[in-house]
């Protein structure tokens, strides 16, 4: 038998009774009956149910390419949110008062969170729904403007997304060096593009609101505070919870995130009038509730650039665990041309009038 250093294990995976066994001892909630893994992305997820009735996500952080997790912000910025009356997963404290707990694995010592479950399904394809979501994310930045807890260790701007992002992508096996210099000309236009936006709206931004990170409720009330009404359809609540990439950062961003998720596949597939009107409906949502400069609209185009260029960098950062196949060379060869065009989409409130001329390809 060959016995490998323990610095050489890249990330373990416990299993759900390794968790429950974790959750037990840093937690004072009572027996774990059930403790499942949920999946294994970024980071670990588990749920679990306790033999009092409660229903709770697990995390287990994972070892991310930007460094340590943002425990403390994360954490106060929910318990600020929920304060404030918006539906989010709410963390539950351990047994010392904090909202970590360090687990021993052989690669190091790893973070576990405990966060309420939210019950509900994800808007999916729902305009109503989407509308909410919208709705709920602009009600999440207007509550967290009275945010005052611990700074946060990440902006969600371009040294972040862009510059951090590109070193990992020159150094990963699959990127060469024709590769390296497309992708360096890109980097360099992002630049340049946001140098003349000066001024763009600053929140505190959920980071990865794709549409798969809230689920909806019926609500016969929104939030506190909340405006819009919800007409002859009814309201529907949505609930956010993943709030492990937030920080401050740019509201065009944050708004970007939805609309990358949508986009077509190739650079041959017109958006099509289904997609457009999610993302209008998305769009209304939020702005009947807050207001979105001009300025921020039309930086949304390139956000989309700089969201895509921020998964890829995730995945350089990330070949350890998740392998070279996750980025193949034949595959990047197709994203610089894919996020050219993105940046040349109109301004986001004018999709809908351009459609039929607008060439656009998606997320990985």
């Amino acid at each position: 038998m060959i016995a490998l250093d323990a610095q050489s294990i890249a990330q373990t995976t416990p299993t759900g009774n390794a968790i429950a066994q974790a959750v037990m001892a840093g937690w004072t909630l009572g027996p774990v009956v059930h403790c499942v893994l949920l999946r294994r992305g970024f980071n670990q997820v588990y749920e679990l149910r306790f033999a009092s009735g409660l229903h709770a996500i697990a995390r287990l952080c994972a070892e991310r390419p930007r460094g340590e997790p943002n425990i403390a912000y994360e954490t106060a910025l929910l318990t600020h949110l929920r304060a404030s009356g918006i539906p989010v997963a709410a963390p539950l404290p351990a047994a010392d008062g904090t909202f970590s707990v360090a687990v021993a694995l052989p690669e190091g010592a790893r973070a576990l969170l405990l966060f309420e479950f939210l019950p509900g399904d994800p808007p999916g394809e729902s305009l109503v729904d989407l509308e909410a979501t919208g709705r709920g994310l602009a009600q999440l930045h207007g509550a967290a403007q009275g945010y005052e807890g611990p700074d946060s260790l990440y902006t969600l701007d371009l040294p972040l997304l862009l510059d951090a992002s590109l070193q990992r992508l020159l150094t990963a096996p699959t990127v060469d060096e024709a590769l390296g210099r497309e992708f360096s000309a890109l980097a360099g236009a992002l630049r340049t593009r946001f140098a003349a936006l000066p001024g763009l709206t600053r929140v505190h931004c959920h980071g990865d609101c794709h549409g798969s990170n809230n689920f909806m409720t019926d609500g016969a009330d929104g939030p506190t505070g909340s405006q819009g009404g919800a007409g002859s359809e009814g309201r529907r609540v949505a609930a956010f919870f993943d709030f492990d990439d937030a920080g401050p950062g740019l509201l065009a961003y944050d708004l970007s995130v939805y609309l990358w998720v949508l986009l077509p596949r190739s650079l041959e597939t017109p958006l099509s009038a289904p997609v457009l009107e999610r993302w209008t409906r998305y769009l209304a949502g939020y702005t009947s509730v807050r207001p979105v400069p001009a300025a921020d609209l039309v930086a949304i185009a390139p956000c989309l650039a700089l969201r895509h260029f921020w998964v890829i960098g995730e995945y350089a950062g990330r070949i350890p665990v998740w392998g070279t196949q996750a980025m193949p060379t034949h595959w990047l060869r197709k994203q610089v041309p894919l996020m050219l065009a993105w940046m040349e989409l109109p301004r986001a409130d004018e999709l809908v009038a351009a459609a039929p001329a607008v060439p656009v390809a998606p997320a990985h």
